[in-house]
């Protein structure tokens, strides 16, 4: 969104910076810090939340910040109190971020859905903008609070720089010229269900990266949240369980081909993935044009004879962009990704990674136990799959064979947990789920 510069700018020049609150300062938290403190402008970190101080100042540290420009706060008033003197508070209370009046957008950055859920409720309640660097909250309750943000007046988005706002951001364009998406993907250099943190742990060490996220990635649990969030934005479809997920070395260009456009219009057009394509790793979207004369520009301006077009972004840049969401989101009131009014269209379900005993409780995502898989969410509602935001510390009831998907009716859900409550309020909410 290249207007969000000239914006920033003038938040500058008037001496009015938009305030932005960090939650988790992990990996991609500590980089979007250090670029917002050296080369955004109109933009400033006014408190960062962890549950170990010692994690925040050790972020705030590594984006430059002075030992002399940080302190720690307890509660609101003194988040509020060091904005005011011009500097950085520290806290372990998620609510004294989001009850500042020196806040006005929250980032989530953590990762996690149970802590995400009572996060986003606090934000919302405190009138604060939310940007979601925690896919996993959002494709699991994303329904339910982005109706809770929008009844309240504020913006509740994902990310720029992440897939899924690279590829909405894409589709925007793309609908922008007068062409249909039908397929909307991603493009990944590796998937293998059976990863683990064990075999990701190499991998995660040299990039200073948590074996859980890292894992998350290769085997697929990522790439079906990103998707998911795509299809309940765009109002897409999945084919089937998992997508298509072909592997495919050649050029997203070349994927043209590989689709039935009657399929797709049958299907209002699908979220998809492709392994090892080039040019990865970026994102595609393939797109239709139903008049003649228009196709014959496309074929003339090197998009080739249809009847699918291909558009594609090279490159996500993840921290770096999401400034970006934040300007727009305070200063234009527009969402990068956000789920459509209607419920989602696509979920995604744990699948068994190896052979599970009953009594035994589901470790979190990216770990030994499953994979996520994306799944149409008629056929998750009618035969009441278990999402795989929620299945963390649920206790299987029978045995689950490795590859099987994972039911309510297999697994307790703990009590208590504020997140299964609002699930259950969004299915109520959106009783008839998506074809």
């Amino acid at each position: 969104m290249i207007i969000t510069d000239n914006l920033l700018l003038r938040a500058q020049t008037a001496r009015k910076p938009i305030r932005v609150g960090v939650v988790g300062p992990g990996f991609m938290a500590r980089g979007m810090m250090h670029h917002i403190h050296h080369d955004v402008p109109g933009m400033v970190i006014t408190a960062v939340f962890a549950r170990s101080r010692e994690k925040a100042h050790a972020a705030l540290d590594f984006a430059g910040y002075a030992a002399g420009d940080i302190i720690d706060a307890d509660n609101a008033s003194a988040v509020s109190d060091a904005a005011r003197r011009g500097m950085v508070a520290v806290t372990d209370d998620h609510t004294a971020l989001t009850g500042s009046d020196q806040v006005d957008v929250v980032v989530d950055a953590t990762g996690s859905v149970f802590f995400g859920a009572e996060l986003a409720l606090s934000a919302i309640e405190n009138g604060k903008h939310l940007v979601l660097m925690n896919a996993e909250v959002d494709a699991t309750l994303g329904s339910i609070l982005c109706h809770k943000a929008e009844a309240a007046g504020i913006v509740y988005t994902g990310m720029d720089g992440d897939q899924p706002g690279v590829q909405m951001n894409l589709i925007r364009f793309v609908r922008g010229l007068g062409l249909r998406p039908l397929v909307a993907g991603n493009i990944k250099g590796l998937q293998d269900e059976y990863r683990n943190p064990t075999t990701q742990e190499g991998f995660a060490r040299k990039w200073g990266q948590d074996p859980h996220m890292v894992t998350s990635f290769a085997d697929g649990t990522k790439v079906s949240v990103e998707q998911a969030l795509v299809a309940n934005a765009a109002g897409l479809s999945v084919h089937r369980g998992g997508c298509l997920g072909r592997d495919h070395e050649g050029h997203v260009d070349e994927l043209t081909g590989m689709y039935d456009l009657d399929e797709l219009h049958a299907m209002g057009g699908a979220v998809d993935y492709v392994v090892k394509a080039k040019p990865g790793p970026g994102v595609y979207v393939l797109a239709s044009h139903d008049d003649p004369k228009q196709q014959h520009y496309l074929n003339l301006y090197k998009l080739g004879e249809g009847p699918l077009y291909p558009f594609y972004t090279p490159y996500h840049l993840c921290h770096f962009e999401v400034p970006n969401t934040i300007a727009r989101a305070m200063l234009l009131g527009d969402a990068c990704i956000k789920p459509l009014p209607n419920g989602p269209r696509v979920e995604v379900v744990p699948m068994a990674k190896r052979d599970l005993k009953a009594g035994q409780a589901l470790d979190a995502k990216g770990g030994y136990d499953y994979y996520g898989v994306c799944e149409k969410a008629s056929v998750q509602r009618t035969e009441n799959l278990l999402p795989l935001g929620l299945a963390e510390g649920c206790v299987l009831t029978r045995d689950i064979a490795k590859d099987e998907v994972i039911s309510y009716a297999d697994v307790q859900v703990p009590d208590g947990r504020l997140a299964d409550r609002l699930r259950a309020e969004q299915d109520a909410m959106f009783p008839v789920a998506g074809a």
